[in-house]
């Protein structure tokens, strides 16, 4: 395979400089790009236009999502040429050079992978502790696994073949596509080498918060379509319901008959949580302060997570719509307005 077996579907909504950056790397790579927007408010419809994409603009009128918007771009983009491949970006990311080359070469070896990713790369690492716990869940195990992210190419044959991503998913659309490839006997393959850079343009605990939200929603949705089948997806709702839910209550209830002792074993257990992941990250030669930070944040996270969960069966108890959860504000740059 070479390039002109791909095409690039690029996603956003109202990333302002952070598209730009993003189209302007994918400008050497002469092949078809598609930008669907998501109701963006800013000009970024017109910016792509004038860096050369094809646009695709979603009705306002129905609920956004992420997969929604990647299954409008390829099928935009399989009408302007019948492509092999399809790289989806996020349009807050910015493709590294080589990548693009190096990802069709892995799938011109490899008949039975649909979907190859690499690394992400935070463009801010240092900007908030928060944008740094990024760039750690980026850095994740190489070879085969058992998801992608939202930066990916995909063999369109497999794609097509399990019907896309399921659009009414608000997140977590892309681990739910790759159960389905992997129950078809497809591979998913992450590289080693840098993919992307990402900008979470996260500076606030709220940011970190929604986005913890969001991923326990991902998580319940997930359980519900295919805990049966993926015991990893039952133990991670487990283990949120366990130590945001169970154990807290636990300890409180019983804080009167043990006169306290209880919740001071609650936050020994949690100490001791912190402790297993600050160890499992230091086994991973990351550093002490980047280790004692993301066992901080996972555990902590878990109540985020529960907060999604519940969310999610809410959502389906009343058989209401759930909603996008969006804790990245609009690109406000002055570069960004012009």
């Amino acid at each position: 395979m070479t390039t002109t077996d791909m095409g690039i579907v690029v996603i956003g909504r109202n990333e302002g400089e952070r598209l730009k950056r993003c189209l302007l790397s994918l400008e050497s790579a002469n092949v078809p790009i598609v930008y669907v927007d998501s109701g963006s408010t800013d000009q970024s419809v017109m910016r792509a236009r004038k860096q050369g994409a094809v646009v695709v603009e979603l009705d306002p009128t129905e609920p956004f999502t992420a997969a929604k918007a990647r299954n409008a771009g390829l099928r935009r983009l399989l009408e302007l040429a019948p492509v092999k491949l399809v790289q989806f970006v996020d349009g807050d990311c910015e493709v590294i050079a080589g990548w693009l080359d190096q990802a069709i070469e892995v799938f011109s070896k490899e008949n039975d992978v649909a979907v190859i990713c690499g690394r992400c790369c935070e463009r801010f690492r240092n900007a908030s502790i928060y944008n740094r716990l990024c760039d750690l869940e980026w850095d994740a195990p190489t070879g085969e696994v058992r998801a992608c992210g939202g930066n990916a190419m995909m063999r369109v044959a497999a794609f097509l073949e399990v019907g896309g991503y399921r659009q009414t998913l608000i997140a977590g659309e892309e681990p739910e596509l790759c159960v389905r490839l992997r129950e078809r006997q497809w591979r998913v393959l992450r590289l080693g080498t840098d993919m992307v850079l990402h900008d979470a343009a996260m500076y606030r605990f709220r940011q970190w918060w929604q986005r913890s939200v969001r991923a326990g929603h991902a998580a319940a949705e997930a359980a519900w379509l295919h805990g049966r089948s993926q015991p990893h997806i039952r133990r991670r709702v487990a283990s949120v319901l366990f130590w945001a839910m169970l154990l807290p209550l636990t300890a409180l209830l019983l804080s009167w008959a043990t006169r306290g002792i209880s919740l001071g074993l609650f936050f020994l257990a949690y100490a001791l949580l912190v402790l297993r992941i600050y160890m499992s990250q230091r086994r991973r030669k990351r550093t002490s302060s980047d280790s004692l930070l993301y066992a901080c944040f996972v555990a902590m996270g878990k109540f985020a997570e529960l907060c999604g969960m519940l969310r999610f069966a809410f959502s389906k108890l009343l058989r209401r719509h759930a909603k996008i959860i969006e804790y990245k504000q609009p690109d406000q740059s002055p570069a960004a307005l012009n």
